[in-house]
């Protein structure tokens, strides 16, 4: 491994390790443990299917992009993870804090991470004023998907920017 690579690689372990271990506290447990759900198929899925089939316009139409932008991006992240086949953190690291019933798959790039900014991200620009509670609510789960164990920063900066790119990308080309 380069020097330089190595040294991005230790950094990501020490930001890692800061969120996992030292960061622990059972106020955090509590909420993250549910809060990461909201970036899971059932809730990403689920809401914006939601919005689309019993919201008025224009929200109606925002709700169908989410949707259209979540199945997309799940494409590159399959990709990626058949490409990038990265163990898991708690696989990789030892003593590291995780939760029940852990994803045993690739950990490159978080698919919560990616669902959860596409499906925002359409509602932000339709409606900017909601970035105040969707930024960080995305960013939350991104967190998350750390604090728990599962994902590395890079991981879920590759699915912030993937969800992101998607769903502007989507929205770009709307007819």
């Amino acid at each position: 491994m380069r020097p330089i690579f190595k040294k991005l690689h230790l950094l990501e372990q020490r930001i890692f390790l800061f969120i996992n271990g030292r960061l622990h506290n059972p106020f955090l447990n509590f909420w993250l443990v549910y809060l990461t759900h909201l970036g899971g198929a059932t809730s990403t899925i689920g809401i914006n299917l939601l919005i689309w089939a019993l919201c008025p316009q224009p929200w109606s139409t925002t709700g169908l992009q989410a949707l259209v932008a979540l199945a997309v991006s799940h494409i590159p992240v399959a990709i990626a993870k058949k490409l990038y086949p990265r163990l898991r953190p708690y696989l990789a690291l030892p003593d590291i804090n995780t939760f029940r019933n852990p994803l045993k798959d690739h950990s490159f790039p978080s698919g919560h991470t990616t669902a959860i900014f596409a499906s925002t991200v359409p509602y932000m620009i339709a409606y900017p004023a909601l970035t105040a509670v969707l930024l960080p609510l995305a960013c939350i789960v991104g967190f998350s998907r750390i604090y728990i164990g599962l994902h590395y920063p890079s991981d879920v900066m590759a699915g912030a920017v993937i969800g992101s790119g998607v769903a502007a990308g989507t929205l770009a080309l709307w007819f």
